[in-house]
C-alpha cells in the first residue's frame, strides 16, 4: 500500500495513486541502477554461479582428503561481514598486496575500488570468495547423492574422469543448477551491503546498484513511496523470471 502513498508518519500518509512509480520512471538515476544491477548479476553469476559448479566436481574426484578440502572451501563462508570488507579493502589499496601482484605480474597498479571501470569487478570477486563455499557444499551435497554404482560401471567401461563428468556428474545435479541459478539471480538482485562498506555506490554511481538506490530512498531521502513502488518493480520482475525459468526446466525435463 505504501507505494500508493505519499508516506508521512508526522502529518499522516495521502493516497497519491500512480504518482510514485511515475517519479521512480523519471528519475535520472534509475538507468544507471538498472544497468549496474544487471552488470552485477551477470559477473556474479559468471563468476559465483560457475566457480562452485567447478570446485565441487573437482573435489568429488578427489581419492584422499575431500573431508579438509570441504572445510577449507566453507571456511570463507563463515567469516564475519566487517572482517569481510576491512580485509578487501586492505587487499585493494593503492599500496596493498593486490597492486603488488598486479605490478609483479604486469608492471601496472590498478585503483581497485575507486576506478569506475573495475569497481564492480573488485566488489564481485570479494563476494565470490566469501561466498561460493556454501553453494560448493549444495553441488557436493547433490553429487554424493549420485549413484556409485553408475560411476563404477563407468570405470569398467574404460570411461576417464572427463567422459564421466560430462555423462554422469553434470547430468545428476543438472536439477540443482536451475534451482542455484534462480536463487543467485534473487540474492544478487538485492546486493548492496559490499556495495555500501566499500565504495558507497561510487565512483560516480559505478556501483550503485537498484537494491542500493531503494535504501536510499526509504532511509537517505526518506521517501518511502517511492522505496516501495521500487520494491514492488523488482518483486514483479523477479517472480516473472523465476515462473520463466522453472517453465524451461519443466519442458528440459519432459524432453
Amino acid at each position: 500500500m505504501y507505494s500508493f502513498m505519499n508516506v508521512d508518519f508526522i502529518s499522516g500518509s495521502k493516497f497519491v495513486g500512480l504518482s510514485n512509480y511515475r517519479e521512480v520512471f523519471a528519475n535520472s538515476v534509475l538507468g544507471i541502477s538498472v544497468w549496474n544491477t544487471i552488470y552485477y548479476m551477470f559477473l556474479c553469476v559468471l563468476l559465483g554461479f560457475w566457480v562452485p559448479s567447478i570446485v565441487s566436481i573437482a573435489i568429488s574426484e578427489l581419492r584422499r582428503f575431500q573431508g579438509v578440502m570441504r572445510l577449507i572451501v566453507y571456511l570463507p563462508h563463515i567469516v564475519p561481514a566487517v572482517v569481510l570488507y576491512g580485509m578487501w579493502q586492505w587487499l585493494y589499496d593503492p599500496l596493498g598486496p593486490a597492486n603488488q601482484i598486479a605490478s609483479w605480474l604486469s608492471n601496472h597498479q590498478f585503483m581497485w575500488l575507486t576506478d569506475k571501470n573495475i569497481a564492480m569487478i573488485s566488489i564481485v570477486i570479494a563476494e565470490t570468495w566469501q561466498a561460493f563455499g556454501g553453494t560448493t557444499l549444495i553441488y557436493l551435497a547433490g553429487i554424493v547423492g549420485i549413484p556409485k554404482d553408475l560411476y563404477e560401471a563407468a570405470e569398467i567401461d574404460g570411461a576417464g574422469v572427463l567422459q564421466r563428468i560430462r555423462h554422469i556428474t553434470i547430468p545428476g545435479i543438472r536439477h540443482l543448477y536451475v534451482l542455484l541459478f534462480i536463487l543467485q539471480l534473487i540474492s544478487t538482485s538485492q546486493g548492496f551491503m559490499t556495495h555500501m562498506a566499500m565504495t558507497g555506490g561510487g565512483p560516480n554511481n559505478a556501483t550503485l546498484t537498484y537494491m542500493y538506490q531503494i535504501i536510499n530512498e526509504a532511509f537517505t531521502n526518506l521517501n518511502y513511496g517511492r522505496a516501495s513502488a521500487m520494491g514492488v518493480l523488482m518483486f514483479l520482475v523477479l517472480t516473472s523470471l523465476s515462473i520463466v525459468l522453472y517453465h524451461f526446466q519443466g519442458r528440459s525435463k519432459e524432453a
